[in-house]
């Protein structure tokens, strides 16, 4: 169970901007520290001082840096990845961010031509794969495609919050798909590399207020089911999360936002046990 301990989404503001400023600290271990957890939120919010951090004195913190920007996938953080993939002096950073460049491409389906290197669109006229410097081609392992999404929970729900839920969880597991190396959504794609297929049915199987110690809690639970093509079902995977709100702070008008932050907080900690369990599922 993934524990969220903020006030919902209204609290990621405030969470950003004291992140932002220990990135002003003179200590590594304070600015290490504080590029992991923006790196972690996934928060559009966090691409200026996660850009502001590929310039840190500190080769890891770069890094970091680097590897968080490719995760959120903003465009506009390109140019600047592109820049330090050929400039920045330490190894780790420019292939970090070299990486980095090709996640944020793929993401918003445009060319990431890095400075040095023949471009996309003559690359794609290359024949053959291997026979030239350029012709490195992305290949992917796993063929993902979503079934459908459900809220399921007991409650009183109605149509249109449920309907909602439903949408919320979809959207996050299809922005991380996007962005996941090896993963692709795209029939062609998977034909050209022989995978097979492999259906995610997406349902919320609890969703509620609850009340513990000092704080009001927003828990959640999701359930993903796999299959074939065929409609054979192969396997599930189970996980949550709770977003956790002081009761001093917690007001009605918040509901929504908490849903919200519990229901992608969950499907955000599952997600590499996904790709991890259809990778091993596909090899046996």
């Amino acid at each position: 169970m993934l524990v969220i301990a903020v006030c919902g989404r209204f609290a990621y503001a405030d969470r950003i901007g004291d992140l932002t400023a220990m990135l002003s600290s003179s200590s590594d271990k304070t600015r290490l520290s504080a590029v992991v957890s923006l790196a972690k939120l996934g928060d559009k919010r966090a691409l200026k001082p996660l850009v502001t951090a590929l310039h840190d004195p500190n080769a890891q913190v770069r890094a970091l840096a680097a590897t968080g920007l490719g995760k959120l996938g903003h465009k506009a953080a390109l140019p600047e990845l592109q820049h330090v993939a050929t400039d920045d002096t330490d190894d780790t950073v420019r292939t970090r961010a070299r990486e980095a460049a090709m996640q944020v491409a793929k993401a918003n389906h445009i060319a990431a031509d890095m400075p040095g290197e023949e471009p996309a669109q003559a690359r794609a006229h290359t024949s053959g794969f291997g026979r030239s410097p350029h012709a490195v081609e992305d290949k992917p392992d796993l063929y993902v495609l979503i079934k459908g999404a459900n809220d399921d929970s007991p409650g009183k729900a109605d149509k249109t919050t449920r309907k909602a839920n439903a949408d919320i969880l979809k959207a996050a597991i299809l922005d991380q798909l996007k962005t996941a190396p090896q993963v692709t959504m795209t029939a062609d794609v998977a034909q050209r590399w022989g995978l097979d297929a492999r259906h995610i049915d997406l349902s919320v199987v609890k969703l509620e207020v609850v009340q513990s110690g000092g704080y009001v809690e927003m828990q959640t639970e999701l359930r993903l089911a796999i299959s074939d093509d065929t409609g054979k079902m192969l396997s599930f995977l189970s996980g949550g999360a709770k977003v956790q709100v002081p009761k001093s702070k917690f007001n009605l008008n918040a509901l929504p936002m908490m849903r919200r932050d519990a229901l992608e907080g969950a499907m955000r900690g599952m997600f590499d046990k996904l790709l991890a369990h259809l990778r091993q599922t596909s090899q046996s």
